[in-house]
This record gives C-alpha cells, structure tokens and sequence, in this order.
C-alpha cells in the first residue's frame, strides 16, 4: 500500500467515482470489486483496517453448519461455494482445516449430525464444476454435447474441494484431537472447513484494490456526507492523527461500516452546520434524514478464548458441546488453540469490546467438561471479544437474527450501505454492492473477483535463508506474506537486528514491525500487535511481563512492546517523547480491550485490569473514535 501521506493527498485533491467508508473486509471488498470493473475508489477507516468485527472473527472461512438448523439452506450454500473460491484464490491465506464430531463409550456417531454432515457435502458441490464432465459424458455416450459445454467457466481453474464427511475410528480421533486422548473415543464424524488470518485476509484484499487504482487511509472518519441537489457527492472527513478536516468528493457513497452502520450519518447529525458551497447541501436536518433510511443495527457480542498448544493440543478442529443445544469450536490457529465463540446481545461501547469474565468462564467450562481438563483463566494466553451486526425491525417483539445475511439499503440521497454478511461471504456482499453501482451508471462492466488472486503463494523452500531468522518464522511469513515475505526478508538481511523475534519464542520478527509501517499504514504499536501480528491475541502474558519489567526499572532490552516502539520510532520519525507517549496509548488500548497480566487472568476480564498502568503510573486512553 502506498503511505499515508500520499493516500491523504491524493484523496484531497482527486474526485472519484466512488467513496467507500468503512476499512473492514466488506469495504475492502467493495473497493477491489469496484476497482476491477473501472471505478476510481477511494476507501477511508477511521481507527485501522479491520479494527472492527473483521479482526475478531473465529478465523473460519465455512459454510456454518448451525444454520442448517434454521433450514438457511441458501446461506449455507452460498458460503460454501465461496469457501471453494477464497482456497483456489488465495491458498497461503485460506487453507483445509480437519473438523471432527467425536463420540464416546461406544457409541455410534449422533445420526442427525450424520444427515447435517451429508447435506453439507452436498451443498458444497459447485453444479457448474460438474457441467463439463457430464457433457463430456453425454458426448462419450453419443448424446451430443457442445465446446461450450466442455469448456471451463472463468475462475474454476484447478481448485479445492472437501471430501466428503467419513465416520473415524478413535485412534484416528486422537491423532487430530491429541487433548481427547484421556476420554478414550471410540469413533468420530470427520469433515473439513477451511481457516483464515481474518485480519491479513483484510490487507491482502485493499492492497489488491490499490493494485487496480484505489487509494486507501486509515486514521480517517467520515464525519458525515457531502451532497448535491439531495445526492451524495463524497463526504467530509476528519484526520485522526491532524485533526485537520477534508472532503472527498465522488459520485457514488458507499457505507460498508459494519455494526456502526447506523450510526454514521447520526453522528454528523448532531454536528455543527456545514458551509453551503457550489449549491451543496450540509446541514445537519439532511443528515437526520438519511438516518431512518439506514438499517437499525442490534449489536450481538461473540466472545474468544486462547490457549496454549501445550494446555489444549490440537491438530484439527473440534466441535465442542456448550449445553443449552450450542456448541463452540477448539481450533488450532497460529501455534496456539482458539475457543469460541458465545454469542449474547450487546449494548456497551462498540471501539472496544471487553472479554466478560461470564463469557470466558462458559467457554472454560464447556472445554474442561469436553476434554477432561482442569484449566482456568490463569491459563489464557489472550481473549478478545467482537461485536456482529445483526439487524433490527425496531420492534423487540419481532426482531429477526440475519446477522450472517447480505442486506443493502439505498438511501434517497443515493448513499448504499451494505451490512449483515460473514467473514466467508465478502466478495458476495461487495458483488452486491458494486452491481448496484454498475445498474445505476447503466455501465457494462461485469464483476472480476472470482478471478482475481489474492496475492501470490509461495513454497517455505523458495524463501531465501537470512542470517538470524528463527527457522520456525518461515513458513510463518510464507502463511501471512505470500511472496511478499520476499520483502520481509529483504529488511532483516539488510538490519540484523530486524531479524529477531518480537516475543521469544513464537516466529513473528522485527522486520515485520518496518514492513508495517512502510507498506501498511501501521500507525501504532497496537496495530502492530493487534492487527499486523497477532500478538496482542497470542502472547498477552509475554507483553504483560515486559510492562512488569517496566514499572520494577529492570532491564527492558527483551520487552516486546518497547521494541516494537523502538522500530516504528524509526520508520514513522517519533522523536523519544514521542515514542514514550505511544507506549502508553498501548498500553490503554490493551486495557480498553481487556487483555495482559490480570486484564485475562483476574478481574481485567470485564473489570479494571490492564495489561499495566501507563509509564508514570497513569493511564492514558488512545484517541477517540468515532464511527467511520
């Protein structure tokens, strides 16, 4: 991605045809779908890009066997083809992950979740894909058939698909589900999802969409829209780190704010009248207007747990029984084993969500009961909480949960919003969006994304060696990078020190940090250790424990979070106030979403613990925001 700077001043002095408000996966998805088929696009965040629900998924990207049980069957099917597509597009980033439903004391594997299992098979059979064998067939036969009938649609390609579920017997069990072992299982369902880094699924997606034209920013709120003879022509935006304001000007308005869909032209509402300039109308009634167009958004809060591998160790998946008829899944990712997720509707600060202490006690609990273990919330390496949107009637009597369906609204000042969806369905939603678009301008441009790669895959063997690399940080970069771990690389060759791990012990590297920073708009240590790595989610204790170092005056030469501030000082120019100042907004941040030392392991969870108090005792809350 191109830096910020340039992003600001292109957004400043450049009309587009379209403005997309909202940096998770949908607004990313917009702006690559709309990039490809020849709109000009600009695409503004006003925290990080996939500071919102987009980093606090279950890192799935399936078709959701628990909507079978509301016969969503059409949801079901839609997310599974696109599960097939994400694999073939981007396999470094979306890759098979082995689910098992095991059963114990002899018993035969629950029947129902058998017939669960074979609608989900065949549900995930794209009839297209079949089209040229049964021709080929029917020509075989002598019953005809036609070239085009042979021939490959676009994007089928050579591509990925499940096998089929298959019963496995206990030994097989345990191999995937070392942690079952103790509870002896006799036999299990076996069947496969596939699993994602939701957060560089993100990144990958807008640096694709800037390939094509579009110009992104972060630290960049909508603080409202511009409009014209009643129609959107941009909006006006405000400059998180200047605090200065600009507009963009464009065609078309998309807002792709997720869970604060609802809450981006009311916030302007409330503001200051706007000069009237060029016969453009700014004034807060208009804004006020545009709000009961826009989808009420009752927030539902899905909450994670992370273990250790060496506490809970999986090889594959595992559908864990909650009670109450739900279930939560234990699930190998990035080295560890992620918990979740509940699912209770939310009412409190939408920035930063807390991991309640009643949520991770449930989801203790339901692990303990499953696999016969004794942990506890001492034994949390991280927890993170999100929030989905699900959309309201405004009649609590009536209200419908379609948080996992595409919904898209148009205003009457032509302003689309885009919300409801999942994770898997990204491009769907964006497709949506961008037809839309294409109707209106009566242009001819057919949607691209199914054909488009994801960056570029790369085997762990064509990466060079580098001196001071830990072997175990290559195929790590070769999972989160693609090819792009070729500049990674490049950074730690060139500064020796860039080569070291961030926390001892886990394959994540300094030179990570610099690339951020250069290619990535990282602006702050917690969307280095949130958002570009993962460590805020996988090593909370180890961050805790440099903020420990801190505060006794020891030695903070190993401390993960001064280090990284130490790299970003040098690539973003923080002089060493500067850099101290950003230290304690980390360690805010940290504290605002209940992470570190007691914020998992005491009264933090959903109380007042944080991963430490900021450097002179005081804590020092990151920057407001606002809705994007």
């Amino acid at each position: 991605m191109i830096e910020r700077a340039q992003a600001l001043a292109a957004l400043s002095c450049n009309e587009f045809d379209l403005v997309v408000v909202g940096g998770g996966i949908t607004g990313a998805g917009v702006a690559l779908d709309a990039a490809t088929r020849g709109f000009s696009v600009a695409l503004i965040e006003r925290a990080d890009f996939a500071a919102g629900t987009s980093s606090r998924s279950s890192k799935l990207v399936h078709g959701g066997l628990r909507y079978l049980q509301n016969f969503d069957l059409g949801l079901v099917r839609e997310a599974l083809l696109e599960r097939r597509l994400m694999v073939a597009l981007a396999p470094h980033l979306v890759h098979p992950l082995p689910l098992v439903v095991p059963a114990f004391d002899g018993a035969r594997p629950d029947r129902l979740v058998g017939v669960g299992l074979n609608l989900y098979d065949v549900m995930s059979v794209d009839r297209d894909r079949l089209r040229p064998r049964r021709a080929r067939r029917a020509r075989e036969a002598g019953e005809g058939g036609t070239d085009e009938d042979l021939r490959p649609r676009a994007g089928e390609g050579e591509s990925w698909s499940p096998e089929r579920h298959r019963v496995i017997s206990g030994e097989e069990v345990c191999e995937l589900l070392p942690a079952l072992a103790g509870r002896e299982p006799t036999s299990g369902y076996l069947f496969y999802d596939c699993q994602t880094d939701d957060v560089r699924l993100v990144l990958t997606v807008l640096g694709e969409a800037e390939r094509f034209g579009a110009v992104c920013a972060n630290r960049l709120g909508a603080t409202g829209l511009l409009e014209r003879d009643g129609r959107a022509c941009g909006v006006r935006a405000l400059d998180g780190e200047s605090c200065e304001t600009l507009e963009i000007r464009a065609a078309n308005v998309v807002n792709a704010t997720g869970v604060w869909a609802d809450r981006l032209t009311s916030a302007a509402a409330g503001g200051e009248e706007a000069e009237h300039s060029q016969g453009e109308s700014r004034d807060g009634r208009d804004l006020h207007r545009e709000c009961s167009e826009l989808p009420r958004i009752r927030p539902s809060r899905g909450t994670h747990v992370v273990l250790a591998r060496e506490d809970l160790p999986l090889n594959g998946g595992a559908i864990v029984p909650a009670g109450g008829g739900r279930a939560v899944f234990a699930l190998p990712w990035l080295g560890r084993t992620l918990v979740g997720t509940t699912d209770r509707d939310y009412d409190g600060e939408l920035d930063h969500v807390r991991p309640p202490a009643e949520d991770v006690d449930y989801l203790l609990r339901a692990v303990n009961e499953f696999f016969g273990t004794g942990l506890s919330v001492h034994d949390l390496a991280g927890a993170f909480a999100g929030v989905r949107p699900l959309i309201s009637t405004g009649d609590p009597k009536k209200s419908v949960d379609i948080s996992r369906k595409a919904e898209l609204y148009e205003a009457s000042s032509g302003m689309l919003t885009i919300t409801g969806g999942k994770l898997t369905t990204w491009r769907r939603m964006a497709k949506l969006t961008v037809d839309r678009l294409v109707e209106r301008d009566s242009r001819d441009a057919p949607c691209r994304t199914h054909e488009i790669p994801l960056g570029q895959a790369i085997a762990v063997d064509e990466l060079p060696q580098v001196e001071g690399v830990p072997a175990d940080a290559y195929p790590a970069l070769a999972g989160r990078y693609g090819h792009a771990a070729h500049e990674v690389l490049a950074l730690a060759a060139e500064r020796g020190e860039l080569a070291q791990p961030i926390v001892p012990g886990l394959p994540d590297i300094l030179a990570e940090v610099a690339l951020a920073a250069r290619r990535e708009q990282a602006r702050s240590i917690g969307d280095v250790f949130f958002r570009r790595t993962r460590l805020g989610l996988l090593a909370a204790p180890e961050l805790h424990a440099g903020t420990d170092a801190r505060d006794s005056g020891m030695d903070t030469a190993a401390d993960p979070v001064r280090r990284v501030a130490g790299v970003l000082a040098r690539e973003l120019a923080w002089d060493p106030e500067r850099a101290l100042l950003e230290i304690e907004r980390f360690v805010a941040e940290a504290g605002a979403e209940g992470i570190g030392g007691e914020g998992i392991g005491g009264e933090g969870v959903g109380g007042e613990g944080v991963i430490g108090e900021g450097v002179g005792g005081e804590s020092v809350r990151s920057g407001e925001m606002r809705p994007a």
